[in-house]
């Protein structure tokens, strides 16, 4: 339920934080444990500048996400039925099905490795128990939709305050740590690693939902829309240069402690198990704790985006938990026939790339009209900026896929 506009009124910036939040949590799901892992233990401090302009665009995105949602008061989705073909919407809604259900996959998979790592769970007793917490995490919402962010946003604190710990003991080296973030580096060996990291930034689902976030918070009157817009802004800003800093505690955490060795610790589990050995079992238990508050979070905040994509697309409402319950099965049939989930997650990982222009095109095409979003359409450098960002993205993608299927450069 909506709050009144009296009520809204009396509150500040911090009643704004949250939607930005949930949406952050894609960016530091277990894919990105992956890639962070392997960008840090091969090259060291060396591709850190990567996540600093991954972040410039995610915040890009993101923030032309919720403008579209406070401006016109419905999501993305529902903006490109109302304005787009009935043929273009069902390819749109297709894609972003597809979006949803790889990310639904990958998430759940890593939350069922966390549960193994950290308590010794066997795989698929591991996924039906993350099942039953994402459920007790969904049902949260029905206390409230502030409630659920609260949920949320601690899970993202776990996960920033387990990696903050692991830098603060593996002692980085700063000065190089500095030169990473600031100096582009790249080469022919990195380049591949350099991609994986940028390409697979932006997530789909998280477009479309973070435009249905803002909802809760949005009202008509056109001095309470703008103060959302700017408030909003800061909810972005602060969430995205969260999930910043903590991919990149990722990178510093597995440059400091795998670079250079002889064996290579490029996987989740691997650097699990070799964490203990280093450092002692409370850095493994810690990677493993951030590693399943990762995957939980994460799993919540796709169940929403997939309730988020059929209700805009076709206008047809689901229970979210009936929906969490379907996108069980897939995961399940993964562990249950024995497929690696690591090699399961980094394929979703491409059939994101495939999906993801259908996300970005619209969203840059519907902020610019006015028909759609009145005074509050993007500028010409804010548009512009945008098509940069989203060709560079889409660019980075092609090449990661061309390399993926054994292409060479």
């Amino acid at each position: 339920m909506r709050d009144s506009p009296t009520f809204i009124e009396k509150k500040g910036l911090a009643y704004y934080f949250g939607p930005a939040f949930v949406a952050s949590v894609a960016y530091i799901d277990p894919g990105n444990f992956a890639t962070n892992i392997e960008g840090g233990a091969r090259f060291g401090y060396s591709l850190l500048w990567v996540l600093l302009w991954s972040n410039v665009m995610a915040v890009l995105v993101q923030s032309l996400s919720a403008r579209l949602g406070i401006a016109t008061g419905r999501s993305l989705p529902q903006n490109c039925r109302t304005h787009f073909s009935r043929h273009w919407t069902i390819l749109l809604w297709i894609a972003a099905e597809i979006s949803a259900v790889a990310t639904d996959l990958a998430e759940f998979l890593g939350a069922a490795l966390g549960f193994y790592l950290v308590f010794h769970v066997p795989m698929f007793p591991a996924a039906l128990l993350t099942g039953i917490c994402v459920f007790g995490i969904l049902a949260v919402e029905q206390l409230g939709f502030r409630r659920l962010e609260y949920v949320i946003m601690f899970f993202v604190a776990i996960i920033g305050g387990c990696y903050a710990v692991e830098v603060w003991f593996v002692k980085p080296h700063w000065g190089a740590l500095l030169s990473g973030v600031i100096v582009p580096r790249v080469d022919s060996d990195s380049i591949y690693v350099a991609v994986s990291m940028l390409g697979a930034t932006v997530m789909p689902h998280v477009v479309y939902l973070h435009s249905a976030l803002v909802q809760h918070r949005h009202n008509e009157d056109a001095e309470h829309r703008r103060q959302h817009q700017r408030f909003e802004l800061f909810d972005v800003l602060a969430a995205m240069n969260s999930a910043w800093l903590v991919n990149s505690a990722m990178v510093v955490m597995a440059a400091a402690v795998f670079f250079g060795r002889k064996e290579a610790v490029v996987t989740i589990e691997a650097a699990h198990s070799t964490l203990g050995p280093l450092l002692g079992g409370w850095a493994a238990l810690l990677f493993g704790i951030a590693l399943l508050a990762s995957g939980l979070s994460s799993s919540t905040v796709g169940t929403m985006a997939g309730q988020v994509i059929l209700d805009g697309f076709l206008n047809i409402r689901m229970s979210i938990f009936l929906r969490r319950l379907l996108t069980m099965i897939p995961a399940l049939a993964v562990i249950g026939f024995g497929f690696d989930p690591l090699r399961i997650i980094v394929m979703s990982q491409v059939c994101l790339s495939f999906t993801l222009p259908f996300a970005l095109v619209p969203l840059i095409l519907l902020t610019r009209r006015r028909d759609v979003m009145g005074v509050d359409a993007s500028p010409t450098w804010l548009h512009g900026s945008a098509w940069l960002s989203v060709t560079v993205i889409l660019a980075l993608n092609a090449l990661l896929l061309y390399q993926t299927f054994g292409g060479k450069f």
